[in-house]
Formats: structure tokens, sequence, C-alpha cells
């Protein structure tokens, strides 16, 4: 069903898109920090409460994918369109209820979250949450259309957009902040004007009719039942295991920040130069659930444990070349961090515990999640994840880093065992079979 050549135009498009999202991340940072600490400090906090809903919309558009996906694999394009049009009803109806909840009780908010903060941090935070909260049904939308594209295998598209998203976002950031002197509000008009244009050419070239899955009619969309039932019988456990998995992180942040300041920044640099290694595996495990999902619909049953052996050799390939990699240039990368010696010497020493369980657990615990999941075996995904991250990531961190006293090399230590135990419950699963009885669409 897929070729060399087809996985190949589906991943890397993907591998450049996460390249892309943590270079920008840096750069955006870079010219918000001129607008002054306080504005910093107040956009820090609001973009915690919408990372979250990013994962949320994320989350649940991928259990929308599967569904297209799978209709496209049985070869209903008919039911594959309706599924998409459902699919953008229910994000658009979830993020207008949120964008309109976030700007009419933002303060309310912000006071419940965050508690007692300073008067000017306050004032750039609810500014900056006013324009962040409007552009939520544009994201939502974007976020939905990108995993329609690749839920068709166009992977290229989402680039494409996001390289366009991106250099909106930082012109309007240099207008808006620098020319303007508008702060934090400045920098959420930005994001605001980046996510309504990347919503509406992602709408746009999803109506065009040369694709196997476009939407028409939009004005006429009526809820169907039947597929929201579909569609949020995959996205809600989906979204869930998500949710649970960074509340996790935060619970392990949360101990981290007890070690001291060089153990934070050190956690916070091993993090960055972790999440660069993974960004290759990670696209291979975004593309599995394209690839299963087509086989799971047209009931190819064999084709799916094919892919997924090939794409789990070709995950750990890639695995171990970044890994080398990151080994090579670990030095060069960390000396552009301006902390201490016992910092870095600290990151190295995490990186270093990362790279060795990673170059064994990385893709087991990561990439064969997707083919489970691509199957519809959500709520064993879902009870998986949340089980792991509570009582390996969260109760061994506090087990090794305080009842052992082994600080913040416990918590990393921790990730080894919430990886080990990851791969064994869903290696299990793809033994067992039971992934393959599932069923998600009529």
């Amino acid at each position: 069903m897929f070729s060399s050549k087809d996985l190949r135009r589906l991943i890397i498009p993907l591998i450049l898109q996460q390249l892309l999202s943590v270079f920008i991340g840096i750069v955006d940072t870079v010219m918000v920090s001129s607008a002054g600490d306080a504005a910093v400090a107040g956009i820090s906090l609001i973009d915690s409460i919408s990372s979250v809903l990013v994962i949320l919309f994320t989350a649940l558009t991928s259990g929308g994918s599967i569904i297209v996906t799978q209709y496209i694999g049985k070869g209903s394009p008919e039911e594959a369109k309706e599924s998409a049009k459902q699919l953008e009803f229910i994000v658009l109806a979830i993020s207008t209820t949120i964008c309109l909840v976030c700007v009419f009780f933002r303060a309310g908010m912000i006071d419940l979250i965050y508690g007692s903060i300073e008067a000017d941090v306050f004032y750039h935070a609810s500014r900056y949450f006013l324009m962040v909260a409007i552009s939520y049904p544009f994201l939502g939308i974007e976020c939905a259309g990108t995993a329609l594209f690749r839920g068709m295998a166009e992977s290229k598209i989402p680039l494409k957009i996001g390289i366009l998203m991106n250099v909106i976002n930082i012109v309007g950031n240099a207008i808006f902040i620098y020319a303007f002197k508008m702060g934090a509000m400045g920098a959420g008009l930005a994001t605001l004007i980046s996510r309504f244009v990347g919503a509406f050419v992602t709408t746009a070239l999803l109506m065009q009719k040369k694709r196997p899955i476009h939407l028409e009619n939009l004005h006429k969309v009526k809820p169907d039942k039947r597929m929201i039932y579909q569609i949020l019988r995959i996205g809600i456990p989906n979204a869930i295991e998500t949710s649970m998995f960074f509340f996790g992180r935060l619970l392990v942040s949360g101990m981290v920040s007890t070690f001291g300041t060089a153990a934070i920044a050190a956690n916070s640099i091993a993090g960055q130069c972790t999440s660069l290694q993974s960004i290759p595996c990670s696209a291979i495990g975004s593309a599995m659930l394209t690839v299963i999902g087509r086989h799971m619909g047209a009931n190819d049953i064999e084709g799916a444990k094919k892919s997924t052996v090939k794409l789990m050799a070709l995950s750990y390939i890639v695995n171990w070349i970044m890994i080398a990699v990151m080994l090579i240039v670990r030095d060069p990368v960390m000396s552009f961090y301006a902390v201490s010696d016992e910092g870095i010497a600290l990151a190295t020493e995490l990186f270093i515990i990362f790279t060795i369980y990673s170059f064994f657990l990385q893709p087991a615990s990561l990439n064969i999640a997707n083919t489970v999941k691509a199957s519809g075996d959500v709520r064993f995904a879902m009870i998986a994840t949340i089980s792991s991250v509570f009582i390996a990531r969260v109760g061994a961190s506090y087990l090794f880093a305080f009842t052992f006293n082994m600080g913040i090399h416990g918590i990393w230590f921790a990730m080894a065992a919430e990886a080990l135990m990851r791969s064994v419950l869903f290696v299990g699963r793809y033994i067992s079979g039971k992934w393959t009885t599932k069923t998600v669409i009529d």
C-alpha cells in the first residue's frame, strides 16, 4: 500500500516540520524577550495554558485522522469526506466554546491558576491571553486540516503551511513588538494573524476537488451522531492519554525544581538535546498512524504487521544515527548555553543516561503505540500510557530521587523505567494480536 518512495514523501516533511517548530520556537522566544521581563513572564504563563489546548486539539484531531485513513483504506471516499467534515465541525465547536470562555473569564482564570502575581505581569498576561484566546478556533481548524492532510499522506502541505505561519508570526512580532511597541499584546496579535492565515489556507486547500478527501458544502454541514461518535470514541481517549502524559511531566518538573538552579538548568538543557535527537523517530511514529490506519481500514492485517516491522526497523536505524550525531555535536551544542560549568557537566550526565536507554527503548516505547492506536485500540493505549506515567515516571521519580537520594539523576532513571514499562506493555499488546480485533468504522 505504501512503497519506500511513498514513505519517504510522507516522513521527510514530518521531520522537517518538527525541526522547523523547534527552530522557530527559539527565534520567537528571542524576539519576545525584547518586550521586557514582565511581558515575557506574562507570555510564559499564558503559553503554559495554550500548550495544553494545543495538545488537546492535536490529540483530538489525530483521532479523527484515524477514522479518515481507515475509510480511505476501506475504499469509501464519500464516508471519508463526511468524517472529515464532521471532524471540522467538532473541532470548531469545541475550540469556539473554549475561546468564548477564555475571552470573557480570562482574568479569573489567571487568578485561579497562578494566584497572586505582580500587577504588570498580570497586565501583559491578560492582554496576550485575549489575542491568543481569539485565535483558538483558527488553531483548531488548522490542526484538523493538518491531521486530514497527513491522513491523505500529503505531509508536504502542512509543512508549507507551517513555514508560512511561522514567517507571518516572526514578521508580525517584528512589526508589533519592535515598531509599534505593543509588547505582549503585539506578540499575541502576531500569533492570531498567523493562525487565521493558517486556518484560511488549510481550508481553501482542503476544498480543492482534486484531492481524494475534500471539503464541500461546508455551510450545509449537520451533526451526524454516528460519525461524531466514531471520531470521539477515538479522539477522547487519545486526548485523555496525552493530557495525563503532560500532567505527569508537570508533576516531575515540580520535583526537579527542588534540586537547585544547576539541576533545573541541566534538566532543561538535556531535555532540549533529547528532543532534537528524537525528532526523526517521532516523525516516523506520526507516519505510522497514516500507514497502519490505511491497512486496517482495508482489513489488511498482514500488511499492517509488515508495515509495522518495516517502520520500527527504520525507527531504530534513524534513532541510532541520531544518537551518534548528538554524541559528536553534544559538547559544541551545550557550549551555547550560558550556564555554570556544574550545570553543563550535570546536563552531560543526564544526556548520557538518556542515550543509553533510548538506544534500546525509544522506538519500542513510543512508535509501536501508534500501530495500536491506528487500529482503534485507543482504550488500551490510554490505560497503558497513564499507568506508565504515574507508576514509572512519577512514582519511580519520587522513589529514586528522594527515597534513594539520587537527586536529578533519579528523575532520568525513572524516565528509563517509564520507557521500559511502555515498551513491555505495547510490544506485549502487539504480539498478542488483540489490536487486530478492534473496529472503529462500520
